[in-house]
């Protein structure tokens, strides 16, 4: 397994256009990515994960108007996607009917436009990806199976899985340790916290509300 600095996301999204897996860091912890549209790549997340099938994955975005070409966005949808994305969010969004689901990744979708590393590379991949965190997934996991904090933490994890990760993207320590936030935004009912997590409800809460006060005042 490669060790790579953020300095060297180009590499990073040259391995996931081979299809190889890479490590990526972000504020709550690493990540294990494939592009969305290898199902071979995909697959091997959910092998080195021990993953259940019927568990998706997150979809990563590069920007968020790559959400308005894929999934059916209401007002509130785009009220959170203006106010929080790039970052901690993750929205359960409907796909745009018609479309093709990638492999593993579920209907409606998990779907996230990050900052920081993660955002960089893909970017730069150009291309949505599929992400897990690293580790071993339940019901398999054992008491000391959490997700990965360090670039040491990566390497012991494709030790002890055989995973085959090609590189990980060193950055330190990720301090959160945290799950994303996560909103169902249905296309039939309002935007609801699905799990709490590293965003704040007040933040959701403020997004939506400013969302509606700007509309209100340009209505008028």
């Amino acid at each position: 397994m490669d060790i790579l600095t953020p300095q060297h996301v180009d590499r990073a999204a040259e391995l996931l256009s081979d299809g190889y897996l890479v490590a990526v860091p972000t504020a709550r912890w690493y990540m294990l990515c494939a592009r969305a549209d290898n199902p071979l790549a995909v697959s091997a997340i959910f092998r080195a994960k021990k993953r259940p099938a019927d568990k998706p994955l997150l979809l990563v975005l590069d920007t968020p108007a790559r959400a308005g070409q894929l999934f059916q966005l209401t007002d509130d949808a785009r009220a959170l996607m203006n106010g929080l994305w790039p970052g901690d969010l993750a929205l359960h969004l409907p796909w745009q009917p018609g479309l093709n689901i990638p492999t593993g990744i579920g209907a409606p979708a998990l779907v996230s436009c990050p900052e920081g590393v993660l955002g960089h590379l893909v970017q730069t991949a150009g291309a949505p990806l599929a992400a897990s965190a690293v580790s071993i997934s339940p019901p398999h996991a054992g008491p000391d199976d959490r997700p990965a904090l360090t670039g040491a933490d990566v390497a012991t994890f494709n030790t002890c899985t055989s995973a085959g990760i090609a590189a990980v993207i060193d950055d330190g320590i990720c301090p959160l340790a945290q799950h994303m936030t996560i909103v169902d935004c249905p296309v039939d009912a309002a935007a609801r916290i699905h799990r709490h997590g590293t965003v704040h409800p007040r933040a959701v809460d403020a997004a939506l509300t400013t969302a509606a006060v700007e509309g209100d005042h340009h209505v008028a």
